[in-house]
């Protein structure tokens, strides 16, 4: 069996602090997050390479939603991506040339030039994108490189087989070897083993159709039309040359029976979904997948907790998964990090599935919506129709771009309206970004008056919070904010903070140095 540690602690079977299993994006991503507050951490992967066809063009295109591109520009990642380097301007939300698609819900698209950004009132112009594209070999690729800076182990060709868990530990199996350490984190797909032998339960619908993913040869390509089909009996989308995705309404029968994808399959299915005698003469690649819909209940069971496609399944429709997956990563990473350090009490980890399952049902609703309007029946055919002019309205498309983008996720708390969102990217009075004071991963408390009172309060936690006392050219109406590591405001003040607030607010995220509060308590009464 071929392994491959990667930076960190050698390979030998010691404790860390946590194990992942699963070295996708969603792995590595927690993995770096953890890594950055100073905790040992152990990938173990089941696959011995990283490299497969289905990571690249066109298979492998991913769009990078909202809260993604904010959670790497936060971390200064965003300038490793390709597009992203070719951005004439990276930081701009000006949309590009009118009529491009910038996305779609169901196969009906909606285009740039007809999104209202300004209706985001904490989506600062001229900040960040709130959609960028990149290959799947790429996401992993950047997100590999940084969990070796970061010292992060990774073997390959050692996946999990079983594990068990104490009040104080988990012992993982993986092939002929064990290993310890304080937490698990299962983010290993769909068929997770995480989530199987941690008995977490796993609710949700079966599929409506088994969907195809193929890089073909045409001999006659012209008798298919262009784009995305919906038709009597399925859909069809023929897109760059060669490359095709079919759905056929089967109730995910040929998925479900595990069947080889043949040239004579294709050929036969795609001329029943096209209702054409088009020719296929040579398959190249193939992938199937379904509209499955499933979610675990809980994202933790003591000291084990699933992230991405092992804690919720659905169908790709969209794109949604990879984004859904990273944000769980982040949500978890800084949170898990902070309880190992003794920086936060350990009932954090319980806002994970409080603030990550409810983002997870929107997204698996927003998937089986979806499927419901693309059935190949007059019922499903009228609301297609009616959902499609919706869309070509400003606000249907406004609406449909906050979906997809991710830009509308919140995780409800505090009085002010701004709190449970991402914070905004301020431009301070020298020029400087607020995300360039992120990338530590520490927790931010932006003070636009230089109070003295919240300087004073910031010192008692000066172990994980930064205090930034300068004003900004925009400042949305507000005073002060506390800013999670994630990126999320946890506290917001209009005009004269209220400290008391602030205080029970910084509680429920932090734990403050005890010997700068016995300070503090001596200053304030």
């Amino acid at each position: 069996m071929k392994t491959t540690p990667s930076g960190g602690q050698s390979a030998q079977n010691h404790a860390y602090d946590v194990i992942i299993s699963g070295a996708g994006p969603v792995g590595l991503w927690l993995a770096c997050e953890l890594a950055l507050a100073g905790c040992s951490v152990l990938i173990l992967e089941k696959a011995e390479s990283p490299d497969s066809p289905l990571k690249r063009m066109p298979f492998g295109m991913r769009g990078l939603n909202a809260p993604t591109v904010d959670a790497l520009y936060r971390r200064g990642l965003l300038n490793e991506f390709k597009i992203h380097q070719h951005l004439k301007n990276p930081h701009s939300v000006s949309a590009p040339a009118p009529r491009r698609q910038a996305g779609h819900f169901a196969g009906i698209p909606f285009y740039f030039d007809d999104v209202d950004a300004a209706q985001w009132k904490y989506r600062l112009p001229g900040t960040i994108n709130n959609h960028l594209l990149s290959e799947m070999e790429e996401v992993e690729s950047v997100l590999t490189r940084r969990a070796e800076t970061l010292c992060v182990s990774i073997l390959r060709g050692l996946g999990v087989t079983d594990f068990r868990q104490t009040a104080t530990g988990v012992t993982v199996e993986a092939g002929d070897r064990t290993f310890t350490g304080k937490w698990l984190a299962g983010c290993d797909g769909a068929r997770s083993v995480i989530r199987k032998k941690g008995a977490f339960d796993f609710a949700g619908t079966e599929p409506e159709f088994t969907g195809y993913s193929l890089l073909v040869d045409i001999a006659d390509p012209g008798k298919l039309k262009p784009g995305r089909n919906k038709m009597a009996t399925g859909m069809y989308l023929q897109s760059q040359p060669g490359y095709l995705i079919m759905q056929d309404f089967d109730g995910g029968a040929f998925r479900n029976a595990d069947k080889p994808v043949t040239l004579e399959h294709v050929q036969q299915l795609l001329r029943r979904i096209s209702e054409t005698d088009v020719t296929v003469t040579a398959l190249h690649l193939a992938t199937t997948w379904t509209d499955r819909t499933r979610q675990a209940t809980s994202y933790r069971n003591g000291r084990v907790f699933l992230a991405g496609d092992a804690a919720h399944i659905h169908s790709p429709l969209g794109g949604q998964g990879l984004n859904l997956g990273l944000g769980d990563a982040m949500n978890l990473g800084w949170k898990l990090a902070a309880v190992i350090n003794g920086k936060a009490p350990e009932d954090l980890l319980d806002t994970y599935t409080a603030e990550r399952h409810p983002v997870g049902v929107q997204v698996l609703d927003w998937s089986r919506a979806q499927v419901a309007i693309m059935k190949p029946d007059p019922a499903a055919n009228a609301l297609y129709n009616i959902i499609a002019d919706l869309m070509h309205t400003r606000n249907g498309a406004t609406y449909m771009a906050e979906r997809v983008w991710g830009v509308n996720i919140h995780y409800p708390s505090g009085n002010h309206p701004m709190t449970g969102y991402s914070v905004p990217d301020f431009e301070l009075e020298d020029g400087t970004k607020l995300g360039a004071f992120m990338q530590d991963g520490h927790g931010i408390l932006l003070d636009f008056d230089g109070n003295a009172t919240l300087k004073a309060w910031a010192a008692a936690y000066s172990n994980s919070i930064r205090y930034i006392a300068r004003s900004a050219k925009e400042q949305l109406g507000v005073s002060a904010l506390l800013v999670r590591p994630d990126g999320i405001v946890a506290w917001a003040a209009d005009q004269v903070a209220d400290d008391n607030n602030l205080r029970e607010v910084a509680a429920r995220w932090f734990v403050p140095d005890q010997d700068q509060v016995t300070a503090l308590q001596q200053q304030l009464p």
